[in-house]
């Protein structure tokens, strides 16, 4: 029997590296797409920062095919839904029934992305939905993967640590009230090496800077 396709909803992190993780394990589906809202005016993946050349270099050591949802800097929620519900007819006329995410316990981010899929005839999977954060956080270094801090909130956590290795050092070190998977969006990560990938990302890290309020280390693909 042919295996049920889906898309991944991508960030480039590790919540959504973890998830492709886990439904490769499992091994009930077809993973067409990762999906990944890119601002088109700074070529950056929303909210994250990382480039868009390294979510296509995620991509091709994942052996999935990148699929991007393009908005403008600014972009309202009408904008974002816009551009999501044309790739949703897209993934429709090709056959494919679910989208997973790799959202762990906010139940009001679950309760949005259900009621927008809610009338599309495409199904919302949450692959690590309920996982305790901090066996999670530990798990996927045993896994092997690689991340670095990409974001800050500096209202949560400070500065120095922005550009830091994801590890057990970043763990120990973080204040308690921090969820160690940054699930209430205390960080953010870009993952470059991994069970996932056939190969490691080369990176190196630039500088980083103050924008909108957050903390951005600018990672660059090594040549």
């Amino acid at each position: 029997m042919p295996k049920e396709k889906i898309v991944l909803s991508w960030s480039g992190g590790k919540d959504s590296s973890f998830s492709l993780h886990t439904l490769r394990i499992q091994n009930k589906y077809d993973i067409r797409y990762l999906l990944t809202t890119v601002t088109r005016d700074y070529g950056r993946i929303s909210m994250h920062g990382v480039r868009e050349n390294l979510l296509l270099e995620q991509a091709k050591r994942a052996s999935i095919e990148s699929d991007i949802a393009y908005i403008s800097k600014g972009s309202n929620n009408e904008e974002y839904e816009k551009v999501i519900s044309t790739k949703i007819e897209k993934y429709k006329r090709e056959g494919i029934s679910r989208i997973a995410f790799g959202d762990l316990f906010l139940e009001d981010i679950r309760k949005y992305r259900e009621k927008k899929m809610s009338n599309t005839g495409v199904k919302c999977i949450f692959p690590i939905w309920g996982e305790n954060t901090t066996k999670l956080a530990h798990d996927f270094i045993k896994a092997g993967f690689k991340a670095i801090i990409c974001t800050v909130d500096p209202r949560k956590l400070g500065k120095e640590n922005a550009g830091r290795e994801f590890d057990e050092a970043f763990l120990d070190s973080i204040p308690t009230e921090v969820d160690p998977c940054g699930e209430n969006g205390e960080f953010h990560t870009f993952v470059y090496d991994g069970p996932i990938f056939n190969r490691s990302i080369p990176v190196r890290k630039g500088e980083t800077v103050l924008r909108d309020n957050f903390y951005f280390t600018d990672i660059l693909l090594e040549e």
